[in-house]
């Protein structure tokens, strides 16, 4: 198992930014959702290219968004999914071809920790966010459903890195994030996740967050 979800949530939020350019911001009822219509970036790239120094990630070990977002900035780019694929596993060497970049950016920003109300500031104008999670709860692997509510989980303990594409706001249960994960379209709501919104920062949402510049 690749332990690569810093990388899929940083590839989201670079193809979010681009996408802003050529995209569309959609409001459907009490939704803010972006549509992301960039081409898919490579987290192989990224799982291949960013181990040890100087940008200390750990490929399927784990690593850091702001860590990837340094490297593009540095490199100048980061091929496209379709000519560096996914292996869900570390490459034996970083297979980088400029010729296939799909995307580069120009550093990173990162918001102000815990501060949810900055969060949905920048999801509503900028696009889809880079947050680290506490994701190690049964009840988050398992989820299938609904505003997901973990009291249990704690808002230092980051080990999982999502995608914050929008929010929103339950009759019953109120406030929610809408979050893609990376562990396929058969968990959650295809992918998605809705977390609880404005419950003290709740699994650390806000603890981490940051977007690419393009």
């Amino acid at each position: 198992m690749c332990g690569s979800c810093w990388a899929f949530s940083a590839t989201g939020a670079l193809e979010g930014q681009h996408s802003r350019k050529l995209g569309t911001l959609v409001y459907v009822n009490t939704l803010i959702v972006f549509l992301i219509l960039f081409s898919s970036l490579s987290e192989q790239n990224l799982i291949d290219c960013t181990k040890g120094e100087p940008y200390g990630n750990m490929g399927c070990n784990g690593g850091l968004m702001d860590n990837a977002f340094q490297y593009i900035e540095d490199n100048k780019g980061v091929d496209t999914e379709t000519s560096y694929p996914y292996k869900a596993k570390n490459g034996k060497k970083c297979l980088f071809k400029r010729s296939n970049v799909g995307a580069t950016d120009s550093g990173y920003v990162d918001l102000p920790a815990g501060d949810e109300d900055k969060l949905k500031i920048a999801v509503a104008t900028q696009g889809p966010i880079s947050v680290a999670i506490d994701a190690g709860h049964r009840s988050f692997q398992l989820y299938t459903h609904g505003v997901y509510d973990e009291e249990a989980c704690n808002p230092d303990n980051l080990d999982h890195g999502v995608l914050v594409v929008g929010y929103g706001k339950d009759d019953i249960h109120g406030d929610y994030w809408i979050v893609k994960n990376s562990w396929g379209e058969h968990w959650g709501e295809n992918g998605y996740i809705r977390m609880s919104r404005n419950k003290d920062n709740q699994c650390g949402i806000a603890s981490k967050a940051s977007y690419p510049l393009v």
